[in-house]
């Protein structure tokens, strides 16, 4: 018998809201449709989140092969990709043709009986069939409505094909991202179609919120570009307010020192000093008090000017003793320290289990790829 395991994922930061708000069973959203017709990750993720908060979802698909991501293995299990897997739980699957009258018909129905749908077609090409927003909105006047796409609905790149890595290039994030004086790298996962999912899923709660209010449904337009951007944060704001050109730092910060990763006799450890005080703690548990006192490292403004010298002297104390040793030594410092874990050594943390984010499912005898679709509304 085949069997797999799989993390929990999304949805274990807020086990403990849950178990305030779900008396008798009922989570925060029950209740709620959501019309899905996302594919691949950000939309996916933004409405599995919603299923995980009670919410009912179906997933429209294209008849035959469905999401695309089904077959985005290996790994999978039976026919299934993990990938697939790892972002549709918690929902319901219909296989709908929208170049059909039938098909859109189909749609709008639903949409009449439906609280959100959410979609992550190129701009217009949904109204095209008569499924825009201004086409859902005279049958369904309550919907939220939230559209994703890779630049969003006006302007030259508006037409693209949004997909992570070229919205990670374009928006700058690969520009900052990799070693000092190395090649720009992308993100070991799809930050930035998370980026989008999480946006659109709060943007999503709070037009429900206003409905709530008014009665009445809203658009919202989310793209891969904007949330990009908006996730540079103080890298950005170097620019628009000094002129700054950032640059690639590896695992360093620019305005922190030391705050990054030290190589160690068997792996790597990330230490962070937010302020003077902590780096003189870190400096004691180095068995290097005096460095601490050193002129040119007394404020975190003269470490950052001096960080080459500095980190030299630290990295060659860590190198003296394994992971482990230094693990020991941070123990009960206050300082933020941590080893870079693998995958396998990050499920099985003790602090994951202990808030949920170890759990797994197993998968036994899963359904072939085209089960879930079996019950669908295929129209041909």
């Amino acid at each position: 018998m085949l069997r797999r395991r799989a993390a929990a994922g999304a949805g274990a930061g807020w086990r403990w809201v849950w178990r305030r708000l779900s008396a008798g069973n009922v989570k925060p959203l029950e209740g709620i449709k959501v019309l899905d017709l996302t594919r691949v990750l950000a939309g996916p993720f933004a409405t599995m989140i919603l299923g995980d908060l009670g919410a009912e979802i179906i997933k429209v698909e294209r008849p035959g092969a469905g999401d695309e991501t089904r077959a985005w293995g290996p790994p999978f299990v039976g026919t299934e990709s993990i990938y697939f897997l790892s972002v549709n739980r918690n929902k319901k699957s219909i296989a709908v043709n929208l170049k059909n009258p039938d098909g859109v018909r189909i749609i709008k129905d639903l949409a009449s009986v439906c609280d959100v749908l959410i979609e992550n077609y190129v701009p217009g090409k949904l109204a095209e069939m008569g499924l825009g927003y201004k086409d859902i909105e005279v049958i369904a006047p309550h919907i939220v409505y939230c559209s994703i796409t890779g630049y969003g609905q006006t302007g030259p790149m508006s037409q693209r094909a949004g997909y992570d890595s070229v919205a990670c290039a374009v928006s700058g994030l690969m520009h900052i991202t990799g070693p000092e004086d190395g090649d720009p790298v992308r993100p070991g996962v799809a930050m930035t179609d998370l980026a989008t999912g999480l946006y659109s899923h709060g943007a999503i709660m709070a037009g429900l919120l206003q409905r709530q209010k008014t009665g009445r449904g809203l658009y919202i337009d989310c793209n891969l570009l904007s949330s990009q951007v908006a996730c540079l944060t103080h890298v950005a704001a170097n620019y628009l307010s000094g002129g700054k050109e950032a640059k690639r730092w590896g695992t360093a910060h620019e305005s922190i020192v030391p705050y990054q990763a030290f190589k160690t006799k068997d792996g790597y450890l990330v230490v962070g000093t937010g302020n003077d005080q902590q780096f003189a703690i870190v400096c004691k548990i180095l068995s290097l008090p005096a460095l601490s006192e050193e002129p040119r490292y007394k404020t975190n403004k003269l470490r950052v000017q001096n960080r080459g010298d500095l980190i030299d002297v630290l990295s060659a104390r860590f190198s003296e003793k394994t992971t482990q040793e230094w693990l020991q030594l941070f123990e009960g410092s206050g300082i933020p320290y941590g080893p870079i874990n693998s995958i396998q050594e990050a499920l099985s943390e003790p602090q994951g289990f202990s808030v949920g984010l170890s759990r797994f499912v197993e998968f036994s005898d899963l359904p072939s790829s085209s089960a879930p679709l079996r019950a669908a509304c295929e129209i041909s």
